[in-house]
Parts: C-alpha cells; sequence; structure tokens
C-alpha cells in the first residue's frame, strides 16, 4: 500500500484522504452501505437546498416590503400626540429638522379620506396633499409614476392635478387626461345639515409602488388643492423626513424629539411597521429551526452509514494498524468520509438551491393574490453570505455525525480482528 501511495504525488502527505476516498468508492459486499451514503448526500443537500430557497423568500418578502414601504412612507415622521388642528408651525420647524444629522430634507403632508367618482364606480381612499418642491415626495412619485408626468400635475389648467394609484384609478375607470370628482365625506354645511362637498380633478397621472394596498388606496395632489378642498389654514398633518442611510432613522427620530417640542413626536418607519418587521425576523429563526431539521437527520443518515462501514472494514483497520497506522490516522479516515459527504451534499444543495432561487426571481414563478398579499409574485433574494453559514453549518453537523464511529474505528484490537483469517 506504501508503494502505491507513493505513486500519487498529491497524495503522498493524505494516507487518511486516500483510504477514505477508496472505501467510498469501492463497490461493496453489503449494498445497502451504498445506499445509506446516498441518502446521507442527498439529505444533505436537500437540507441545503431547502434552506437557501427559504432564506432567499424571507429576504424578499422584507426586502420588498422595505423598499415598499420606504418608497410610499417617510423615513420619520413628526405628528401631533394628540390630534388638533393640525402642526401650524411647520414652516419654522423645516428648517431645524433639514440641519439634524443623516437628514436629506424635510417636507409637510396634509391627507385626509375621501371617496374617488369615476365612470366605473366610486372608492374611498387617501388623498395625500404632497409638496413636489421637495425630494421627499418627488423623488418617490417620480420613481413609481407609470403614466403622465409630475410636470403636468404642476401645471394650472384650471382644473387642479391629481395622481391616482394604479388600482384606484383601474376600479373607477380613470385614465390620463379624465377628470375624476373627489367627494369629500365631510362635507359642507346647509340649513338641512351636512352635505357631501364635491370637487373635480385632473388625472395628471397613474403610479404603481407594487403594494397593493398603497395602489389601491392612495392618491397625491398638490399640498395647496388639499388645504383648499379640506377647509383648513396654512397647516400639515406631519412632516415627513427623508434620511440616508434609512439605518439611521431611528436617531434622527429621537434627535428630532428635542426639536420639535413637547407636543408633537417623531416616529421612525422601523416603529411604525415594527410589527411586520419582527414577523420577518421570527419567521426567519422558525424557518432555520425547521428545515435545520432535515441536516439533523442526514447527520443521523451518516452516522449509521460510517457505523455500518466500520462493521464491514473491521479487519481492513485492523490489517492497517498491523502495518502501523496509527490510532489518529484511522480515526482521520472516517472523519474524511463524513466530511467528503457533508462537501458534496453542501456544493449540491447550494446549486440547486441558488439556482432555484435565481430562476424564481428572473421568471416569477410563485405568482400571488395581489389583493391577499399585496404582491403579484413571491419575491427571491438569494444572498452570498447565506452560503457560508449555511453550508458551514451543514459541513460541521456532518463532521460532528463522525466522531462516535471514528472513535468506535480506533478501538478496533488487531489481534482479536485477525486471529482467524
Amino acid at each position: 500500500m506504501k508503494v502505491r501511495i507513493a505513486t500519487l504525488p498529491f497524495l503522498k502527505t493524505s494516507f487518511e484522504l486516500f483510504v477514505a476516498v477508496r472505501y467510498l468508492r469501492a463497490k461493496r459486499k453489503q449494498a445497502m452501505i451504498s445506499v445509506v451514503t446516498g441518502i446521507s448526500v442527498i439529505g444533505v443537500a436537500a437540507g441545503v437546498m431547502a434552506l437557501i430557497v427559504a432564506l432567499a423568500i424571507n429576504n424578499g418578502f422584507r426586502s420588498t416590503l422595505q423598499r415598499t414601504l420606504l418608497q410610499a412612507t417617510a423615513h420619520v415622521s413628526i405628528l401631533e400626540k394628540q390630534p388638533g388642528s393640525g402642526i401650524e408651525n411647520w414652516r419654522e420647524l423645516l428648517p431645524k429638522l433639514q440641519t439634524l444629522p443623516n437628514v436629506q430634507s424635510a417636507a409637510p403632508i396634509l391627507y385626509g379620506p375621501f371617496f374617488f367618482s369615476g365612470p366605473l364606480q366610486s372608492e374611498g381612499g387617501i388623498l395625500k396633499g404632497a409638496d413636489l418642491h421637495s425630494s421627499v415626495h418627488r423623488d418617490d412619485l417620480q420613481r413609481n409614476l407609470i403614466e403622465g408626468s409630475l410636470d403636468s400635475l404642476e401645471r394650472d389648467e384650471g382644473v387642479p392635478g391629481i395622481i391616482l394609484g394604479s388600482r384606484l384609478a383601474q376600479s373607477i375607470g380613470m385614465t390620463v387626461g379624465a377628470r375624476v370628482t373627489v367627494i369629500s365625506p365631510q362635507g359642507e354645511l346647509s340649513p338641512y345639515g351636512p352635505k357631501p362637498a364635491y370637487y373635480y380633478f385632473r388625472v395628471a397621472g397613474i403610479f404603481e409602488s407594487g403594494f397593493y394596498e398603497i395602489d389601491r388606496a392612495w392618491a397625491f395632489a398638490s399640498f395647496k388643492a388639499v388645504q383648499k378642498i379640506l377647509s383648513v389654514g396654512d397647516v400639515a398633518n406631519s412632516i415627513e423626513l427623508k434620511v440616508s442611510p434609512v439605518d439611521k432613522a431611528q436617531e434622527v427620530a429621537r434627535l428630532a424629539t428635542a426639536v420639535i417640542g413637547s407636543n408633537l413626536a417623531a416616529t421612525s418607519w422601523m416603529e411604525t411597521n415594527k410589527q411586520i418587521l419582527s414577523a420577518l425576523k421570527m419567521e426567519r429563526i422558525v424557518i432555520t429551526v425547521t428545515i435545520g431539521l432535515i441536516q439533523l437527520v442526514a447527520a443521523l443518515n451518516i452516522l449509521i452509514s460510517l457505523v455500518m462501514m466500520v462493521m464491514e472494514k473491521h479487519r481492513d483497520i485492523a490489517l492497517l494498524m498491523s502495518m502501523g497506522a496509527r490510532r489518529d490516522q484511522i480515526r482521520r479516515i472516517f472523519v474524511f468520509q463524513g466530511a467528503m459527504i457533508g462537501i458534496v451534499g453542501t456544493a449540491i444543495g447550494l446549486i440547486f438551491g441558488y439556482g432555484i432561487s435565481y430562476a424564481a426571481q428572473t421568471w416569477h414563478l410563485i405568482p400571488l393574490d395581489a389583493q391577499v398579499y399585496s404582491l403579484q409574485w413571491v419575491p427571491f433574494e438569494p444572498r452570498w453570505w447565506d452560503a457560508i453559514w449555511v453550508g458551514g453549518g451543514a459541513i460541521l453537523v456532518s463532521l460532528i455525525a463522525t466522531l462516535y464511529p471514528a472513535g468506535s474505528a480506533t478501538r478496533i484490537l488487531p489481534a482479536e480482528s485477525l486471529r482467524y483469517e
């Protein structure tokens, strides 16, 4: 055997690896060992593939939700603690808020519930008055605009312009250039009591954020136009801040608290959507634990396979030990076998996992009901660093499974095993 190993230069310093490879590739009398070894590789591959795909889905939902929310909502919102007549000193607060660290821009917003009536039907929604001279609103609207233009919204053509969400426009039957009736439920006072107030807007554009609830219920008009139909003075419901990077939103909200006074409160987008983000984080943990059980099953298969191999090869092991092989070398033979099963299974799982994830994201293979999930298809976002800890964990579990059979192999007594040979 020494002569044969010496003829293989790349195995001169790896006698244990050479024997481990021969044991895995050799045809055995007991075919069941080969079957169990194959199942072990498949089990490791299935666990790694499932975990990579599940994490890609979780990452996709989280990133899509975060991106949509950040495009549609403020990074930091300044609101009244107790609902009142609105923020009257918003013009004084804007310069102070814009000087805070990491704040790119600040803008007021005014919103209220309205009904939007078109040729098909009427739908309830939220009309938001935005300051289009600020990047807080202009950039996001421009990015999501699929028809029309913001310039058309700002032009004075006798009738104020409005930008509708794509689902809202489709539901009421509106197209760019058409006139939509906006009905205020608060109405106007008359001798016979309050009655609805009707206002006419020109559809200057249609936006699509990709988030069903926003596209179905939101509309934008100029800040002054919404002030007029709400019959309010120079007030705002909220002051919205755009922060870069967005992870600094909580820090900016804390700094803003010292500027805005005791009657107002600053809230970051993480606090506003805390329940959703926490649910996605918990889902990631549950997915990891649940699918990780597949790895334990694969590790059990590796354990069984190596134990059966030790039983089959006990005479070969005794012969190697009688020829001078040390016990630590015998131990490494079976550790290398488990490691190779883990590495091969992990490699196959990573290839299939990332392949499925990229294909599903590219061709949108799994559609969703947008009315239920607010998304049109399942988003996949595979990340390369997931391969490091998932693959490393799978190989580590495979190595742990080799400890018992490797230890059993070193306890074989050559004299007893070869007595009747």
